[in-house]
């Protein structure tokens, strides 16, 4: 991977510009490219190949017209199977090899849940047979499908609160798997076999807006969301069934922009705390703050990070807890509306979604 980009930024491999609205990720499996985009209201599932040729592009039903228009979720393939959760909780099982649609399930009406205000933004987790989803019910808070029926596996009461925008975190903790996911109000984690409520930590904000996946590391979980909130770090006991918190930091106040964690540091941008930070995970302190480039969302790889800002500014930036080190920048100026949608990679290539336009751009040495 390059360690730094030339003047003007990464070369553009291909770009494909009428995705239509949405903000999904785009997602790479088995030499393919996935994403979805709404047209005149429906959403739709987008394969690619890695040269930016379109395989196929299938409905899968309505999507968010009330605000911030759009898809949300990023699609989940496993083996032979994909799996797309719109805004309005429809979960929907395709046939990868044609898009097919194998079986779907309406989340708030086969299971009680309720719809938030801007609408779903989870991408539903699998593991093995099982699909994990929140329907935000007061019974069904949070479900297991078997994932190839879309038969019900277990049901978890949770905290009966609505979802809250986020995709869970599957991990092993001791040799037990837990499900950590925030709802309105809380941080929730599960037995992912049962579905049993282990603990819950009160972690309320302004809008209940928690899209952020917590990250696991050595028995301790990290969480955060925006609006000043912050976050925190959590000890898990060592059977799993309880947490204590270690420490508390409002700064760290992403919105929707995810961490990464890289040797024993937490790299973040802010919401109404606007600067990128670094934080030390042991003790939350924070090592330096930076707004150099606007807040907006982070990946990392080969220890560089890669920042894609609400502004449109892609940059690579050295992952180093002494200071925002910037190795390279460029402006997001294909596609449409809001700067949202996570970037990703794959065999050397980043993958920048803006809206309408998928853009690729070549950030190794080849």
């Amino acid at each position: 991977m390059l360690k730094e980009w030339p003047t003007g930024g990464p070369e553009i491999k291909w770009s494909y510009e009428a995705l239509g609205q949405g903000h999904a990720s785009a997602i790479v499996s088995n030499a393919f490219v996935y994403t979805t985009g709404m047209s005149d209201g429906t959403g739709f599932l987008f394969k690619f190949d890695l040269d930016g040729k379109l395989m196929y592009k299938k409905p899968y039903g309505p999507e968010f017209t009330e605000s911030w228009y759009g898809t949300r979720g990023t699609p989940v393939i496993a083996g032979d199977k994909i799996y797309v959760e719109s805004a309005h909780g429809k979960l929907v099982c395709f046939n990868e090899s044609d898009g097919k649609i194998l079986w779907s399930k309406e989340l708030f009406k086969d299971f009680d849940g309720s719809n938030i205000a801007w609408g779903v933004n989870e991408t539903p987790v699998v593991d093995g047979d099982i699909i994990y989803a929140t329907p935000g019910g007061r019974k069904n808070n949070v479900v297991a499908l078997n994932r190839h029926t879309g038969s019900l596996v277990w049901t978890s009461a949770g905290k009966g609160e609505l979802s809250a925008y986020c995709t869970p975190l599957l991990f092993v903790h001791n040799g037990r798997k837990i499900l950590a996911t925030h709802t309105a109000s809380h941080l929730i984690g599960l037995d992912a076999a049962t579905g049993k409520l282990l603990w819950s930590h009160r972690h309320p904000n302004r809008y209940s807006v928690h899209p952020n996946t917590p990250i696991y590391h050595q028995g301790e979980l990290f969480y955060f969301s925006g609006y000043g909130q912050g976050g925190g770090l959590l000890k898990l006991s060592e059977d799993g069934n309880s947490v204590s918190r270690v420490w508390y930091n409002n700064q760290v106040d992403s919105r929707m922009g995810g961490a990464v964690l890289i040797d024993g540091h937490i790299y973040v941008s802010g919401d109404e705390n606007r600067e990128w930070r670094c934080i030390n995970w042991k003790s939350g302190k924070e090592t330096y703050a930076s707004s150099e480039i606007g807040k907006g969302a982070i990946i990392a790889a080969e220890g560089m990070l890669y920042c894609y800002s609400e502004r449109g500014e892609l940059a690579l930036v050295k992952a180093d807890p002494s200071g925002f080190k910037v190795a390279g920048k460029t402006k997001v100026t294909l596609g449409s509306e809001q700067h949202w949608a996570h970037p990703a990679i794959y065999d050397g290539v980043l993958y920048v979604r803006h809206g309408q336009a998928l853009i690729s751009y070549l950030v190794d040495s080849r």
